[in-house]
């Protein structure tokens, strides 16, 4: 049994016949964000960090937002503050501000759509988040030895070579590749369609000419041996010809990691480049910016 409020249930915990108790109300404010077009995942993120509000609130015997004041937010987020994680590490800020913005999201729509007289986190500042290296990056050294990994013999190795390659080349999120579908990716002038990523926008980017060669002795030699009839056009299959889940990708491109012997964790975000929290040009651009690449093979 976890521990309260270390693990969200898939449901807001309370009285689910109160009209005006947390769970009702707070399912209401998520169906509201879906038919404002914010995606299931952040929904349910939303649903996650909310469940700890609704938990720390009915240990004070408060079931009700109509009973929530701006003190007991204050409270709240001064409890988010001094959180200890199981391994006894406080959150950084930024998991407080994830802790924090659906509170203020859920009570702006309580107030605006009248369901409780004021707003108590009107005036809730959230930390500012600092901006951090991630704990591992590699170099392009580490990066090659990755990339070397694949067993090129092997479909399933191609497949996985094309992956990696455009993974380090575009900096995509794994979602992001997971579901690319062939039409996307145009050999010929060197770019990849990324489609609803994330923010639910659509957005070009350059392979680079390794990548997407790469990419096209995938389609030619591997993915014909791996897909199933009817085709529905995704990009990267996995052995049973399906869609990858973005947990199966994780482990195969983790498992890759590990064989390489680099020494570093991680897994598809290694493949990103980073320089003061913000995401850095990927490989790919390195040419537009009159840098030169090694020389591209596919051998």
């Amino acid at each position: 049994m976890p521990r309260r409020g270390e693990r969200s249930p898939k449901l807001i915990p309370g009285d689910r016949t109160d009209p005006l108790g947390f769970p009702i109300l707070v399912e209401e404010f998520l169906e509201a964000q879906l038919i404002r077009g914010y995606s299931e995942k952040t929904v349910e993120n939303r649903r996650y960090n909310l469940t700890y509000l609704v938990l720390w609130l009915q240990d004070r015997g408060i079931t009700r937002p109509g009973e929530v004041t701006k003190p007991v937010l204050d409270r709240y987020q001064r409890a988010v503050f001094h959180h200890r994680k199981p391994d006894g590490t406080p959150l950084s800020f930024r998991s407080q501000v994830q802790r924090l913005t659906p509170v203020r999201a859920l009570f702006k729509w309580l107030a605006r759509e009248n369901r409780i007289l004021y707003n108590p986190a009107s005036e809730l500042e959230l930390p500012k988040a600092e901006r951090r290296l991630p704990a591992a990056v590699l170099s392009q050294a580490e990066a090659e030895q990755i990339l070397a990994v694949p067993d090129l013999a092997d479909p399933l190795g191609l497949r996985d070579r094309a992956m990696l390659e455009l993974f380090y080349a575009t900096g995509l999120r794994r979602s992001e590749l997971t579901h690319l579908r062939v039409f996307d990716l145009d050999v010929e002038r060197l770019t990849l369609a990324v489609r609803q990523g994330k923010g639910r926008k659509d957005r070009m980017i350059p392979t680079g000419e390794r990548a997407a060669a790469w990419a096209a002795r995938y389609l030619n030699d591997a993915r014909p041996k791996l897909a199933l009839e009817p085709d529905d056009g995704v990009l990267f299959l996995t052995v049973d010809g399906t869609i990858f889940s973005p947990d199966r990708l994780t482990g195969l491109v983790a498992d890759y990691v590990r064989r390489s012997g680099v020494g570093k964790p991680g897994a598809c975000h290694l493949f990103r480049h980073y320089v003061d929290g913000w995401v850095m040009w990927p490989a790919a651009m390195f040419p537009l910016l009159g840098l030169a690449l090694g020389p591209v093979s596919v051998t």
